[in-house]
């Protein structure tokens, strides 16, 4: 399974997918991962073992809902992922960098950057697992954890849509310099990942490249259960 997965990861395309999300604010990843992946990744959820800790969204104001962030040794599959999408996501990351005249640059493996992470004291790993029942929902937010941000991140749908669950589209807000704000919803396919900006993305303008806020949450569910993995690749304070 992982090898397969592996060779999946290796069939990326980097130049592809930010083209996509230059010209949308976003880029989907079809069928990335099979049935059985998302089967397998979908019941840990209820493994408390596996977890650091769990957020009851609704306790905080942050939607209706529950995640739970993975401890270490993260799942082979979960660390696959993490590891095998972080390169060609650096290489959109500092085209991105260097076009809003940023000196931050991203190392070539995740290993280098969760060694950046950790000397600015963000040791905890983020990826979760994201679950909604009926009348759930997210707000819009950002996943930032610390000073260390890496620009992009993953969702990936574990569920089927209009079996498993209906409603839940994923949902992307830009807000644009003086202009009004965009919005997306995005339906996902099982096995499909969604990437997307995790605070921010240049955009070409008539005056040259400027700043586009981005938020993301998830619109309400309307009946079963919806579940996700989500992929942050910087690690938490």
């Amino acid at each position: 399974m992982r090898g397969t997965l592996t060779r999946r990861l290796a069939g990326v395309d980097a130049a592809a997918l930010g083209t996509a999300i230059d010209a949308a604010g976003f880029a989907v990843v079809p069928g990335l991962l099979g049935a059985r992946e998302c089967a397998a990744l979908a019941r840990l959820f209820d493994d408390d073992a596996r977890f650091r800790q769990t957020i009851d969204m609704a306790r905080l104001r942050f939607g209706e809902g529950r995640y739970r962030y993975f401890a270490t040794p993260l799942p082979p599959l979960v660390a696959t992922l993490r590891a095998g999408l972080y390169p060609p996501l650096a290489a959109v990351a500092n085209r991105w960098a260097a076009a809003l005249g940023e000196r931050t640059r991203f190392p070539p493996t995740l290993r280098a950057f969760l060694r950046t992470c950790a000397a600015h004291g963000q040791r905890r790993p983020t990826p979760l697992l994201l679950r909604y029942e009926a009348g759930g929902f997210n707000n819009l937010h950002r996943d930032l954890y610390g000073d260390v941000v890496f620009p992009l991140q993953v969702t990936l749908m574990l569920g089927r849509p209009d079996a498993d669950f209906r409603g839940g589209e994923f949902l992307l807000v830009e807000q644009r310099p003086r202009m009004q704000s965009r919005g997306h919803a995005i339906v996902l396919d099982r096995g499909d990942a969604v990437v997307f900006p995790c605070r921010e993305r240049p955009a070409a303008g008539t005056r040259g490249t400027y700043r586009v806020a981005v938020r993301h949450g998830v619109a309400t569910v309307q009946a079963g259960t919806r579940t996700t993995l989500g992929l942050i690749f910087h690690d938490a304070t």
